[in-house]
């Protein structure tokens, strides 16, 4: 899942996050995309791609991204560092829950996680919440 062209090009992002995002979707390095642990890519392209549809208004220049990585969900925390500002958010992206909430079933009668991954892409966010206010580094 390559990062959203037309979210990207909207968002008041600094170029050198945008160009960070897309060397990150490349496989490339990406220095104001921070990881705590390795999580898989197309995780977090989809939370970049909900984080700039949201707040497309936003100055981003660095986020800090400490989640984890199940078979259908990807939860944790996200600092977003841009114009003097620091914000953190809770995220849960669950495409299990996501088909819960369509109603999809698989042929052996469990949530069709994976059509709801296909079909809602980034957006399959169960929960996505302003955490608290932090200050920021430097």
């Amino acid at each position: 899942m390559p990062i959203d062209a037309q979210i990207l090009s909207r968002s008041c992002a600094s170029e050198r996050f945008k160009t960070d995002v897309v060397a990150f979707a490349s496989r490339a390095e990406a220095p104001s995309i921070a990881l705590t642990r390795n999580v898989p890519r197309i995780k977090v392209i989809r939370l970049v791609n909900h984080l700039l549809h949201a707040h497309p208004e936003w100055a981003i220049e660095r986020l800090h991204i400490d989640a984890r990585s199940g078979c259908s969900d990807f939860v944790g925390t996200v600092v977003v560092e841009g114009a003097g500002e620091c914000r953190v958010f809770e995220f849960a992206w669950d495409c299990r829950w996501r088909a819960e909430q369509q109603g999809w079933v698989d042929p052996y009668g469990f949530p069709d996680q994976i059509r709801a991954a296909d079909e809602f892409g980034w957006n399959c966010f169960q929960r996505w919440s302003e955490h608290r206010a932090v200050q920021p580094n430097g």
